[in-house]
This record gives C-alpha cells, structure tokens and sequence, in this order.
C-alpha cells in the first residue's frame, strides 16, 4: 500500500500522475490515517463516477443496524453527497425546483455588481499606497461566498463565520473535536435561520427549499440542514478556487493570457479549461464499494472507501492532448471538474457564471497584474479533499 508523503500537499499533482502512469487503481494511506484506493485514470474514473456499486450512504450501508449518529453526524450525513437513490433521486428533484436555470441567469447583474464593487475596493487599497494585496481575501473569497449567501438569505454580516467553519470541516489536519465542534456550530446556525424563515418567508432559495415539494413530499428538518450545509461549502469553496487558482494559472502562462485579454469570446472555452487544468478539488467526495468492483484489471474488495481523481483524470493524457500545458482555446468538453453521474454538481452553472464574470473583470481592471511573490513560495491548503491556495498575493500594477 503506498503511503502519501507529508509534502502531499504542496503538489499533489506529482504523485497522482505517477500512480495514473503505473498503478492507477491503488490503496493509498491517506495524511489522515486512513486506507482508501484512489482512481487517477481518466477511463477508470468517469466510469467509477457513474457505478451504482460505489455508494455513498455509509450510516445506512456501513454502519452496524444499532449505531446512533450524534447531531452533527446525523446532519452531515443526509445530503446529496451522502445519500444514493432512491433518497437522493427524492432530494435532488426537490432541490432542483428550487435551484433553476432561470434563478441562477437572474443573478448575473447582482454578480455584476458585487465584482465591481470588489474591484473598486481593490482599486482603493491600490491608490492608497499598497503595493500588494492577497486576491483571495480580496476578490476570490468575498465574491462567491457573498453571492451564495444572498442566494440562500444568509446575513452578509455573518459570511465570515462560513469561511472558518467551512476550513474546519474539509481540513485534514483539524483534530475531530475541531471539526465537531464546526459542524455543530453550523447546525444550530441553520436550525436558527430555517425558523426566521419559516415565520417570514423572502425570495430566497432557503425559503423556496422550505417551501419545495413534490407529489405530497417535502424535505425534513435534517434534510433542510443538510442541504443548507452543502450549498453553503460547496457553494463558496470550489468557486473561490477556481477564481484563485485559476488566476494563478493565467499568471504562469503570459501567453494564454495575453490571447484571453485579445479575444473575450474565448472566455467560455477558457473557464471550462481552467476547471480542467486547476480543479478546484483533488477528488470527488468518498465512496464505498458495496460488492467487489473491478476498474482497470483491479478489483476493489467490498467495503472499501475509494475516491475518485477528478484532477488527475483530468491531466490525462490518454484524454486531454499535452494535458499539463493551459491552453484557454482548447475543447476541454469532457472534464470532471463537476464531477459524472448522478452526484454530478447542481452549481455548475452558477460557478461558470462567476467564474466568467470574474476573469472578465479582474483582468480587464487591472491590465498588468502580476504575482507579488515567487509562485515556488505559494503555499496549498492542507486538505486532501480541496485544491486551494492559501493566499495569493498580487501586484495591481
């Protein structure tokens, strides 16, 4: 079994393309402790994304039939990326009478005008005097967690509340009463705002969620938390990784850059081929396998955890051609940075209308933006899960 090395990290990259050209179904001790087989061919892992035989519900399917979740566990474990059908097939289409194309379209001039408002800030500080400022703390950060939060009808007030607790809960050095500790915090917060909701009710999604049914079905108080939880997280981290690391890599290749900046119908083309090239997560969330499975001439025993290498299958070059070169024109149709199958992400196109507005007006803005350090001394985030700089520091000019 192959044990990640503690500079896993910083380039994580490195090893899954070593695992993708030798082994790439293996079992891997992961930092936290834990054994699970990673997938990092790009074959093996659209196909795992879409096996019905690598579930998601460990408290029901892995759990002993007299195991009681506390509170935190018991929320955490009832939402989209937790469930398998017939409970997710229920809980997505409920949400998805709430999260429609035409309510994240709408909300294109407010992005508008969060970016602008951001970018003037940035402009403030620039004019002040300062040479160099972190783009995540000021831009890649507050955009997307101040358009979920409005999405949901969450106080602005309280947006950084989420940040500590959602690094909390992804981190995988945090001790587990950290991440208890986190996870109960946001439970009581949600219980709190799902009840001044309920007694006055806005045009916001918690309150369309509330309100969500079908035949005669609705989702729970659990659920609603669940829910709540997930669109929150996944809802600002992944986002704000895209902005950050996607900037960085235009940052590396001037070229690409420059071709961008001349030609803004590329843009589209050039969001979906940094989601490919930075994937804002190293992996999927986990799975289990309910019986042996067999990818790539291995078989995973039952009861194991896998996950799934969105990020290397995406460096594939059995799939992407010269796939660790950016290439903003290039067709990146296909990638997993959203994930395959039926967990496929629900914010898909709310992250591909941030991440067009952003790029489009960051560097249009600041024209000779630059890094403010060397991009050796750029440090990761000390997560397996996400893909996420931990500052970005930049020159505005």
């Amino acid at each position: 079994m192959t044990e990640l090395p503690v500079d896993y990290f910083q380039d994580p990259l490195k090893y899954f393309a070593r695992m993708r050209d030798k082994r790439p179904v293996t079992p891997v001790t992961m930092p936290e402790g834990n054994r699970a087989w990673m997938i990092t061919r790009y074959a093996e892992v659209r196909a795992a994304l879409a096996d019905p035989r690598l579930a998601k519900d460990w408290v029901g399917k892995l759990k002993p039939a007299d195991f009681t979740p506390d509170p935190v566990t018991g929320y955490l474990s009832r939402h989209l990326l937790s469930l398998d059908p017939p409970d997710h097939t229920r809980l997505r289409r409920l949400v998805v009478k709430a999260f429609t194309a035409r309510r994240i379209a709408g909300l294109r001039p407010r992005i508008e005008e969060i970016t602008a408002s951001l970018l003037d800030a940035m402009d403030g500080r620039f004019a002040g005097g300062e040479e160099s400022l972190d783009l995540i703390e000021a831009f890649a950060f507050p955009l997307p967690i101040t358009v979920i939060c409005e999405l949901l009808g969450v106080p602005a007030a309280d947006q950084d509340k989420f940040q500590v607790w959602s690094h909390a809960v992804v981190s995988s050095v945090v001790t587990e009463e950290e991440f208890l500790a986190a996870g109960t915090e946001m439970f009581h917060y949600f219980t709190a705002l799902l009840a001044a909701k309920r007694r006055s009710p806005a045009d916001d999604l918690t309150s369309a969620l509330i309100a969500a049914r079908d035949s005669g079905d609705s989702l729970d108080e659990r659920e609603l938390i669940a829910l709540l939880f997930l669109l929150l997280v996944a809802g600002h981290e992944t986002t704000t990784n895209l902005i950050a690391t996607g900037t960085l890599a235009l940052l590396r290749y001037p070229a690409e850059l420059a071709r961008l900046r001349g030609d803004w119908s590329l843009l589209p083309a050039a969001v979906e081929e940094l989601l490919r090239y930075s994937n804002p997560l190293n992996h999927t969330t986990d799975r289990f396998t309910t019986e042996p499975v067999e990818l790539g001439g291995v078989t995973i025993p039952a009861g194991e955890w896998v996950l799934c290498v969105t990020s290397s299958a995406n460096r594939d070059p059995s799939r992407f051609a010269d796939p660790d070169r950016l290439d903003v024109g290039r067709d990146a149709t296909g990638h997993l940075a959203f994930g395959h199958g039926i967990h496929y992400c629900l914010g898909a196109p709310l992250a591909r209308l941030e991440g067009e507005v952003a790029f489009r007006a960051l560097l249009t803005r600041f024209p000779s933006l630059s890094l403010a350090v060397p991009s050796s001394s750029l440090r990761w985030r000390p997560s397996s899960l996400i893909h996420g700089l931990e500052t970005l520091p930049v020159r505005l000019g």
